[in-house]
């Protein structure tokens, strides 16, 4: 196997987690703590590559968030777009911080993602109560050290 196949295996591997613990449902108490997990893992490989993981990238897995949450169609491809869109104008900035300065930069960006999906829902007319979103952003924005810590080593296992 070559080293850009093995690098490509690592990226859609991380994100096929990513879209695994995005889908699977627990306990209701416990939803509104469920960080974003492809848009967690989207702003790190758009942070560490971003000549190989994109806007294009960023579209395919809201487009692929939309189908398996069975939302409307559209909404969190353009989130995730957007999303791609500022990390890949911020990356330089944000890539020569600590991770734990990063993870206030990621939380800013997750608070972005979450408005676009609730301005989207709401033209639509499927308002939802943001205040639940609130949690889901501050624990994606703890959780973002750790991820980018697993993420890394995934990275130069790989690679």
């Amino acid at each position: 196997m070559t080293l850009d196949n093995k690098r490509r295996l690592g990226i859609a591997g991380s994100f096929v987690i990513a879209f695994i613990l995005a889908s699977i449902s627990g306990p209701d108490w416990l939803d509104p703590l469920r960080p974003d997990w492809v848009a967690l893992v989207l702003i790190y490989w758009c942070l560490v590559l971003p000549e190989r993981i994109g806007i294009g990238t960023g579209w395919f897995a809201g487009l692929l968030l939309d189908v398996v949450y069975g939302s409307m169609l559209g909404q969190h491809a353009l989130a995730k777009t957007l999303l791609a869109f500022l990390v890949l104008k911020l990356h330089l900035r944000v890539r020569i911080y600590p991770p734990w300065q990063q993870a206030l930069v990621v939380g800013l960006l997750l608070t972005i993602n979450h408005i676009i999906i609730i301005w989207v829902r709401t033209i639509g007319g499927q308002a939802d109560a943001p205040g639940k979103l609130w949690f889901t952003i501050i624990v994606g924005a703890a959780l973002w050290p750790v991820l980018s810590t697993v993420l890394r080593n995934l990275r130069r296992r790989f690679a």
